[in-house]
């Protein structure tokens, strides 16, 4: 059993011991929080929870996964004492109360000296009473399709995945919808597939709304402002995903095209994105009507003009329907609609995208080259991950640190270690500091065309825009692809945060596993996709240079 050293027993014995304090603490799943229906979500995780029990004030919550183990719980606990949540201030309690035996006696042996009573009791009145709200919320959220309506909408949906819209029409070329019912003129559609990455039917309420969404995601580049650009949409949506995705079983999920995928595999979600609502994954039932004879009126309009759709400049096409209703629907059963294409439209979104792929070629022709000047040749470099109280220890004993407000979740950060002489490392460090900062760690794909062979190429990038080759994996190799599934589902846990460790003791007793005493900078940074960083697929030049 792990123990508090000496020197943290006397920091926390100098908070004032609140009289007659009990604090009531627990650890239970996140059910409470999620969809009832919601397996993974409900699966995903656990709360930790501290709670004043005289006060009536959470002093700490945080969520943990479900295989951490007990010492989640005592992190928790000091820092509701030394860190509390407003308005609560730092303070020790006299007394513990947990409806946990094992967590009981272990919190007794971990925090004796401390003069803390631990007891146990079957109940926690406050904590019982926040669960209790936090499942009403949870069973009072709306379903996500209306139940008169569900069964219709996903069967539609399921007839558009049938018929592949995308294999006729790109992105940028544009239909129109005339509804007017339900408070909605006209609808923009835009669908997603044909570049076999995302599939699904966007349904803009304006011409605005997607020319402001298509030049914001055009010209934007950090994580921030695509996120940005992606919630200034205005339009309903239905996308497209596959069912029971696992990320543990499944190696090749990111090269899979669902297209290849028999209907039994694929799911629909529907919802709604608003500047000012944000994204909503559930549809009321009018907005379910709404998408409903959408859909129903693009399934028909595809299927009368697919010939005139498949030429290379989509022709001005314009065809009325009678849309029949569900019968919960109300009185009005029958919905006359207009289709029609927008080649003007078309063409004009055609050309931002255009431009803005000129744009990024002349940047890419003038920017900095990959470079691997950064890390020594002679280093040792490794895959790993920190548990989060050594990543808490290091934050204030490395020579340099750089902080991302990482989210602490799963087992710890995940962790490029490059290991090599203290005189290089400090170099290795200033160059970073002088770049800016280490924006974010990617693994690019490459290939030796000559060889017909593939690679993970590592890269550091810095906030200067400059970008460092670390590694050059083979793609194919087990080791390399068991150590990059675990890095990625580590990744993914910490929802994109990963670091650079950089140490010394290369020629040491510690080559390769580096002690606490090596360890000169710990550096957070962003997870970053290979779509964010924007080199493509690089090429293994004959001088033996990926550039």
């Amino acid at each position: 059993m792990s123990a508090l050293n000496s020197s943290s027993q006397r920091r926390l014995n100098q908070l004032q011991q609140m009289p007659s304090s009990v604090w009531e603490g627990d650890r239970r799943p996140l059910s409470g929080f999620t969809d009832s229906s919601d397996e993974d979500a409900q699966a995903s995780g656990e709360c930790i929870i501290w709670v004043d029990g005289v006060e009536g004030v959470v002093r700490s919550m945080e969520v943990v996964a479900p295989e951490t183990g007990k010492e989640a719980v005592v992190r928790a606990l000091l820092r509701a004492m030394e860190h509390p949540h407003s308005p609560a201030k730092p303070a020790r309690p006299e007394k513990i109360v947990v409806r946990d035996k094992e967590i009981q006696f272990y919190l007794r042996g971990v925090l004796q000296n401390l003069g803390i009573s631990i007891d146990y009791a079957s109940e926690l009145p406050l904590i019982d009473e926040l669960f209790r709200g936090f499942d009403e919320m949870a069973n009072g959220r709306p379903p996500k399709l209306p139940p008169k309506y569900a069964n219709l909408l996903v069967a539609k949906a399921y007839e558009l995945w049938n018929l592949a819209p995308w294999e006729v029409l790109a992105d940028h070329e544009i239909v129109t919808i005339e509804l007017n019912q339900w408070d909605v003129g006209t609808l923009y559609i835009s669908v997603m597939g044909m570049m076999g990455m995302e599939y699904g039917i966007l349904l803009y309420r304006s011409s605005d709304s997607i020319k402001r969404f298509r030049a914001s995601i055009l010209a934007q580049e950090s994580f921030e402002q695509m996120e940005e650009a992606f919630l200034g949409q205005d339009c309903f949506f239905v996308t497209y995903e596959r069912i029971d995705e696992d990320d543990e079983d499944d190696d090749d999920d990111d090269d899979i095209d669902l297209a290849d995928l028999p209907a039994s595999e694929i799911q629909p979600n529907f919802g709604t994105i608003h500047p000012l609502e944000g994204m909503r994954p559930f549809l009321y039932d009018e907005e379910a009507l709404t998408v409903y004879v959408a859909l129903e009126a693009l399934r028909r309009f595809i299927q009368g003009s697919k010939r005139q759709l498949e030429v290379e400049n989509i022709p001005e096409i314009s065809k009325n329907f009678n849309i029949n209703l569900p019968q919960d629907a109300g009185e009005k059963r029958n919905i006359p609609v207009k289709m029609a294409t927008l080649p003007a439209l078309t063409a004009e979104l055609f050309e931002i995208a255009q431009l803005a792929e000129d744009e990024e070629s002349d940047t890419a022709e003038m920017s900095v080259q990959l470079r691997e000047d950064l890390v020594p040749k002679d280093s040792f470099i490794s895959f790993d991950v920190m548990p989060w109280e050594r990543v808490e220890l290091l934050r204030s004993s490395v020579e340099f640190y750089q902080s991302q407000n990482v989210t602490e979740a799963g087992e710890g950060l995940p962790v490029i270690v490059v290991q090599t002489s203290r005189p290089k490392a400090k170099v290795m460090i200033e160059q970073i500091q002088n770049s800016g900062g280490l924006k974010g760690i990617c693994f690019n794909p490459g290939e030796d065309p000559l060889e017909g062979e593939l690679y993970d190429l590592g890269i550091f990038q810095t906030e200067d825009g400059s970008m460092f080759m670390f590694g050059e994996f083979m793609k194919d190799e087990p080791l390399h692809k068991a150590a990059r599934k675990k890095w990625d589902q580590r990744c993914k846990k910490t929802q994109g945060y990963c670091g650079l460790l950089i140490a010394k003791g290369l020629t040491g007793a510690s080559r390769g596993k580096p002690q606490a005493g090596d360890m000169m900078a710990l550096l957070e940074a962003r997870s970053l996709s290979v779509q964010e960083l924007g080199l493509g697929l690089l090429q293994l030049m004959p001088n033996f240079d990926f550039e």
